[in-house]
C-alpha cells in the first residue's frame, strides 16, 4: 500500500528502513514508561522492579512474535487492526477492538504529553501547575504538525530523538550501575511474587509503543522481512535499557526515595554521582523522550483511520482529507489528546491504558489462532502469549484494580464507549446494507 501522505514523491523516498521503523517504536516505548512510571512500579514491586520489567519484556516479545508473523503475512497501514480483521472478520469484534485501540492510544499519548508538560514546567516555569497544561497542549500541536508533513519527517525526527535519549540513558545506566549499592537490591527485601506480577501491568505500559511498529508496514519496502526485524530490534533495545535503568535507580536510591520522587526518579538518581548537572541532564532527556513518545503516538492515526474506513469499520468522515492533505482521523486523535491533556491528570490512569492494551493484545493473538496456518505461527507460542498477557491482566484486576473504584469505572467506560461507537456507526450501516458484513464473522 503506498503512502497516502506523499503521493507526489518517488518510490524511493516513501520507504523507511528497519532502524527507522524500530526507532518509531523505541521512541514511543521509552518516552511512555520509564520516566513516568518508575516510582509507581516501585510502590508495588519495591526494588524488584527490574524483574517486573524483565517479565513485561518477555510478554511483549511473545506478543511481538504474534504481531511479526501477522505483519509479515498481512502488511497494512491498518497495523494490528488488520490482524484482528483477518482473524475475526469485519464484524462487531474487530470494530470494537478498533475503537478500543484508537481511544487507548489517545489516552496514552495524552498522558505522555502531560508528562512532558510537567517536566517542562519544573524546568522553565518554576513548577506552576497551570503551565503544565500549556506545555502539554503545545507538544501535541507541534507533533501533530510533524505527522501532517509526513511519515518521513516522523522517522527523521524520531531517529534524532531516540539517538539522544538512548545515548544519555546509556551513560546514566553505566554511571549508576558502577556506583550502585548492591545491598539495596537484595532479594530479601523483595515483596511477594504476587505483587511483582501485579506490577507487570504497570511496567508493561512502558512497552506499549511496540504495537505502533505494526503501522509502519505501509512505509517499508519489504514488510514481510523488515517488520519482524524492526519489532525484535525495538523490543530488545527497550528491554535492556529498562532493566539497566531499574537496577541503577534502585541500586542508588532506597525504595522510599524512588517512590517519593515520582516521575523525577531518574533525575534524582543521577544527582549523587553527577550532581545538579545530572539532574538537569536527565530532565532534558525526559523532555526529548516524552516528545518522541507523543510524536510516535500520533503516527498511526492517519493510516489506521483510512484503512478502517476502507473496511467499513469507521465512518467515512475519519478518512476525509482536510485541506486536501490532512486526514481527519489524525486531527480527531489530536483533538481528543488535547481535551484529555488539558482536562485530566492522566498519570493516575496509566494502569488503565495498560489494562486495555493487554486486553487488546490478548484478543488479537486469539484472532491469530484462527489464521495461524496462513502465517505459519507456532500455536504453542501463541498460547503462551495469550496465557502470559491474560494472566497478568487478571492478576492486576484482582490485586489492584478491584480496590480502585475510579479505575474500574474508567476501564468499563472505555469499553462501553468503544461498544457504543461500534453499534452507533456499524449497527446503522449494517441495517442499511442488510447485514452484509455479518457474513464475515465477528
Amino acid at each position: 500500500m503506498s503512502d497516502p501522505e506523499q503521493p507526489e514523491q518517488g518510490q524511493q523516498t516513501r520507504y523507511l528502513n528497519v532502524r527507522q521503523a524500530a526507532f518509531i517504536g523505541v521512541g514511543a516505548m521509552v518516552g511512555a514508561g520509564i520516566f513516568a512510571l518508575l516510582g509507581a512500579a516501585g510502590e508495588v514491586a519495591g526494588a524488584a522492579v527490574w524483574l517486573s520489567f524483565l517479565i513485561a519484556g518477555v510478554i511483549a516479545v511473545l506478543q511481538g512474535y504474534s504481531f511479526a508473523k501477522l505483519g509479515a503475512r498481512y502488511p497494512s497501514a491498518g497495523g494490528l487492526l488488520e490482524y484482528a480483521a483477518e482473524g475475526f472478520g469485519l464484524g462487531h469484534a474487530t470494530s470494537i477492538i478498533a475503537w478500543l485501540t484508537y481511544l487507548a492510544n489517545a489516552v496514552v499519548t495524552a498522558m505522555v504529553a502531560v508528562s512532558f508538560g510537567n517536566y517542562a514546567t519544573s524546568m522553565f516555569a518554576g513548577g506552576d501547575a497551570a503551565w503544565a497544561k500549556v506545555f502539554a497542549a503545545l507538544i501535541i500541536i507541534v507533533m501533530t504538525a510533524v505527522n501532517i508533513v509526513g511519515s518521513r519527517l516522523v522517522a527523521r525526527s524520531q531517529t534524532v530523538i531516540v539517538y539522544v535519549v538512548l545515548g544519555i540513558l546509556t551513560v546514566f545506566a553505566v554511571v549508576t550501575l558502577v556506583n550502585m549499592d548492591p545491598s539495596l537490591l537484595a532479594f530479601s527485601g523483595y515483596p511477594a511474587w504476587r505483587d511483582i506480577i501485579s506490577s507487570v501491568a504497570l511496567t508493561f505500559f512502558a512497552f506499549l509503543g511496540f504495537g505502533i511498529i505494526t503501522f509502519t508496514a505501509k512505509d517499508l519496502a519489504r514488510p514481510d522481512r523488515e517488520l519482524p526485524r524492526a519489532m525484535y530490534l525495538a523490543l530488545g533495545i527497550a528491554t535492556v535499557i529498562y532493566i539497566a535503568i531499574a537496577l541503577g535507580v534502585f541500586g542508588t536510591l532506597t525504595v522510599e526515595e524512588v517512590v517519593s520522587s515520582g516521575g523525577t526518579a531518574l533525575a534524582v538518581a543521577a544527582e549523587p554521582t553527577l550532581g545538579q548537572a545530572g539532574y538537569w541532564l536527565m530532565s532534558i532527556t525526559a523532555l526529548f523522550a516524552t516528545a518522541g513518545a507523543t510524536n510516535a503516538g500520533l503516527y498511526p492515526a492517519a493510516g489506521l483511520s483510512e484503512r478502517l474506513v476502507d473496511n467499513g469499520l469507521f465512518p467515512p468522515l475519519m478518512a476525509r482529507k482536510v485541506g486536501g492533505r490532512v486526514t481527519a482521523g489524525l486531527l480527531f486523535e489530536a483533538a481528543v489528546c488535547l481535551v484529555l491533556a488539558i482536562a485530566f491528570k492522566l498519570e493516575a490512569i496509566a494502569s488503565i491504558g495498560s489494562a486495555v492494551a493487554l486486553l487488546i493484545f490478548v484478543l488479537i493473538t486469539v484472532a491469530h489462532f484462527r489464521v495461524r496456518k496462513e502465517t505459519g505461527a507456532n500455536p504453542a507460542i501463541l498460547g503462551l502469549a495469550v496465557a502470559a498477557a491474560g494472566g497478568v491482566l487478571v492478576t492486576f484486576i484482582v490485586t489492584t484494580l478491584i480496590h480502585e473504584v475510579a479505575s474500574i469505572v474508567t476501564l468499563l467506560a472505555i469499553l462501553a464507549i468503544s461498544a457504543g461507537l461500534d453499534f452507533g456507526w456499524n449497527g446503522r450501516r449494517r441495517g442499511r446494507t442488510g447485514s452484509s458484513t455479518n457474513a464475515h464473522g465477528g
